[in-house]
């Protein structure tokens, strides 16, 4: 493997090889691979199709989509942080980005078993959708704590904002495919572009919407494989076993560790708090925006491919903002368009913007027509454009902040705050929704998130 030479900041006299361009480039595919779960799964096609036309009513499917995000939630928390101190103890990576990467292969294809109002398939779908979650999230562990070696550290925030950036591109390209080749509207049973779904795909049975899940499997081998193949990974520094018990003990230590580095344990709280508004509000948007409009596959898609559009826009622009005024300013204002988008979008009903009365959306009518279908649409791209700079500016904060020693102990750990807690938005939502029935009271605890993650912030200093 060719390398570049660079000098470490501080320390003119010591060198420390990085990795090459296509090295680099391969890493950054693994964002382009993984990104169709989220967009596709997560967020724009299944889990409405699973919302409105598996589970009884859109509250009831929100309620089981909230129940199964949570308890995949408690599983990523408790093991992120062990098997980071692992991976630090053994040296490699890659090995554990496959393993967990054929769970979200497995997981993901199992869900073309979601037939529409079939009761008896919503456990075992929502078992599916609990691994694939679990196995796309570890392997993103591990293939985060490979950046600090492909890079100098004033490239990080560039790395990270490019590697989000890809990503999104990658959801928008799998969104266009899904939308033009192989969803069709069952009414008129043509796709977005007017064409009969690619293999046989039966509008009826929303076949097209199915499909995603083996799309996701496929597409994540396929793409993943450059990093594989041309980005260097750590050596092997000793056994499992033995990497377990070191592993365990450097954990016990870094935890002890952490009240006395008060800045980063406070990071690690607001990460904690706000990543678990961001994953929420990702996970349920969709499921939200359909509930309230009635869209089905086509206008969720042409929603999600606007916003995956301002989504890497927005980490684009947001990786250069991080190398030049710092990740936590990045994290900050991100936050905040987030804020302000989430307290107006509760206040856009179908007839409604602000409680001023506009001309609902009329059935049949042209995409995106209506006014509040619009102003959706708006605050929606501003969250996808926020929430782009918030994850990657978020990564590169961890790395300028954590032992470099310890990178992937402190990436477990820092999944371990994504996901301790992250089991307790997408419950909270669907216990809300449960009790109350409305959407809307479910989405509304997201503000406590956000706005806690602000007040911690302001008292971290890179």
């Amino acid at each position: 493997m060719t390398v570049t030479t660079a000098m470490t900041a501080g320390n003119a006299d010591s060198e420390v090889r990085y990795a090459s361009r296509a090295a680099i480039a391969s890493w950054i595919m693994f964002d382009w691979a993984a990104q169709p779960y989220f967009t596709l799964i997560t967020t724009f096609v299944f889990a409405p199709y699973f919302a409105t036309f598996v589970a009884a009513t859109p509250a009831e499917g929100q309620s089981l989509w909230g129940f199964a995000t949570g308890s995949a939630g408690i599983v990523i928390a408790l093991a992120s942080p062990v098997l980071g101190a692992i991976a630090d103890a053994s040296g490699r990576r890659k090995p554990w980005i496959a393993a967990f990467g054929a769970l979200l292969v497995i997981g993901s294809s199992l869900m073309w078993i979601g037939k529409p109002g079939d009761a008896s398939v919503i456990l075992p779908l929502l078992i599916a959708y609990g691994i694939a979650t679990i196995g796309v999230e570890f392997a993103t562990v591990f293939n985060n704590a490979m950046m600090p070696s492909l890079v100098p550290p004033h490239k990080i925030g560039r790395l990270s904002g490019t590697g989000w950036a890809t990503g999104y591109v990658g959801g928008i390209l799998s969104l266009i495919l899904v939308l033009g080749f192989l969803a069709a509207n069952p009414t008129t049973g043509k796709t977005l572009f007017g064409l009969s779904p690619l293999f046989g795909l039966d509008p009826a049975m929303h076949e097209g919407d199915r499909i995603t899940g083996p799309l996701t499997g496929i597409w994540f081998i396929v793409f993943v494989l450059p990093m594989f193949l041309l980005t260097p990974d750590f050596p092997a520094k000793r056994p499992v076993r033995t990497a377990l018990r070191e592993g365990l003990r450097e954990l016990r230590g870094t935890l002890g560790e952490l009240p006395r580095r008060k800045s980063l344990a406070t990071f690690l709280l607001a990460n904690m708090i706000y990543t678990d508004g961001l994953v929420s509000l990702f996970a349920f948007g969709g499921i939200y925006a359909a509930g309230t409009f009635g869209w089905h596959t086509i206008q969720m898609g042409v929603f999600g491919i606007l916003l995956a559009v301002a989504g890497a826009l927005g980490a684009w622009i947001g990786g250069k903002l991080d190398d030049r005024l710092g990740p936590k300013l990045v994290i900050a204002a991100s936050m905040t368009v987030l804020l302000l988008s989430i307290a107006v979008i509760l206040l856009v009903e179908k007839d409604s913007i602000l409680f001023v009365k506009v001309p609902p959306p009329v059935p049949g009518g042209g995409l995106f027509a209506a006014p509040a279908e619009k102003a959706y649409l708006i605050l929606g791209c501003l969250i996808g454009g926020a929430g782009g700079p918030l994850q990657a500016a978020s990564r590169t904060l961890l790395i300028r902040m954590a032992p470099k020693d310890r990178i992937a102990q402190f990436f477990g750990l820092f999944a371990l705050t994504g996901k301790v807690t992250s089991f307790v938005g997408p419950l909270l939502i669907g216990f809300v929704t449960a009790i109350t029935a409305s959407q809307k009271a479910g989405m509304a605890v997201l503000v406590l998130f956000f706005v806690a993650g602000l007040a911690l912030l302001s008292r971290v200093r890179e």
